[in-house]
């Protein structure tokens, strides 16, 4: 007997249009002999959705940035008693606010790359900043995705109006050293015993200043190699570290820790709960590589989202 699927995509978030591009993808690949796929967007379906809870028997998130991948909706879901895949309340909202997220790398033996938060209510101390962390820095958005808001400080004078650019995304702004290095993500597929996928090694084209919006989304923009050219030892040591961080932040389902890697050192720069889902996304890559493909991605992870329901 078939099962129901709600698949969400859109949403209000400045991420709407990859989630659009995401949703139809995955609506492409799911085995319409498995399932009777029924789509919503909760920018104007939420009611919809409601009504029609009781004949749903799972959904499937494909919502990026607040209201999506911030616990909002897995908490509506969880009212209406959908399953879902992925994370629930708690590890969505504590891994879509990165300051929570490295404290809670920190604790856990997780490293992290010195850092500093400024809000909208604080001087900017530019002076102290510099000389606490140095320069280059990363200024992000504690709350966001996409890289949207992100800048990369280069110079004493460059700080203040990257602050305000990402205080323009959220009421507080993330300060942290430049890692200098490779950079590296790591996925995991799993509830309680997440399997770790191999890593890909992210290029950005020169043309790029980091992994950006237009970096991640724009076709040949960047060079992914999956899996990466880093030593097994250092493999093994960046997988550990991913898995840590999903049981450590609460994820279930799936998630994605980026990281950067200099010399032989790893630097957690945050964890994702809802990756990028077209065929061509990092997670998608990496599952692709553990001979995992896109078809049963999706299936596994509807498995794992209704397991977990029945768990709570």
């Amino acid at each position: 007997m078939k099962k129901t699927i709600a698949l969400l995509s859109g949403g209000i978030s400045s991420e709407r249009e990859v989630s659009l591009k995401s949703g139809e993808q995955v609506f492409q690949a799911l085995d319409k002999a498995k399932y009777d796929v029924e789509r919503y967007d909760p920018k104007t379906d939420l009611a919809r959705l409601v009504a029609d809870a009781g004949r749903i028997d799972a959904a499937l998130i494909i919502l990026h940035g607040p209201y999506g991948e911030d616990g909002t909706v897995q908490g509506m879901l969880e009212l209406l008693d959908i399953p879902y895949q992925g994370s629930g309340v708690l590890g969505s909202a504590l891994s879509m606010n990165k300051l929570a997220a490295k404290e809670i790398y920190e604790r856990n033996g997780i490293p992290v790359a010195p850092y500093a938060v400024v809000r909208r209510s604080d001087p900017v101390e530019s002076d102290r900043l510099v000389t606490r962390l140095g320069l280059p820095l990363v200024v992000k958005p504690v709350v966001g995705g996409s890289s949207i808001g992100m800048s990369i400080v280069r110079h004493a004078g460059e700080l203040a109006p990257a602050i305000a650019k990402a205080l323009d995304e959220d009421a507080t702004a993330l300060i942290e050293a430049y890692i200098d290095g490779i950079e590296i993500t790591a996925s995991v597929l799993g509830n309680d015993e997440p399997e770790a996928l191999p890593l890909i090694e992210i290029i950005p084209d020169p043309s790029h200043p980091f992994f950006n919006y237009e970096a991640k989304y724009t076709a040949g923009a960047s060079q992914e190699i999956c899996p990466a050219r880093i030593s097994a030892e250092l493999t093994a040591k960046a997988q550990d570290y991913a898995c840590r961080a999903h049981l450590a932040l609460f994820c279930k389902g799936y998630s994605r820790t980026d990281m950067m890697l200099r010399g032989d050192d790893f630097f957690v720069l945050e964890t994702n709960t809802i990756p990028g889902m077209t065929r061509t996304s990092l997670f998608p890559q990496a599952a692709q590589t553990a001979g995992i493909s896109f078809g049963q991605l999706l299936d596994r992870l509807i498995e794992l989202g209704i397991q977990a329901h029945r768990n709570r």
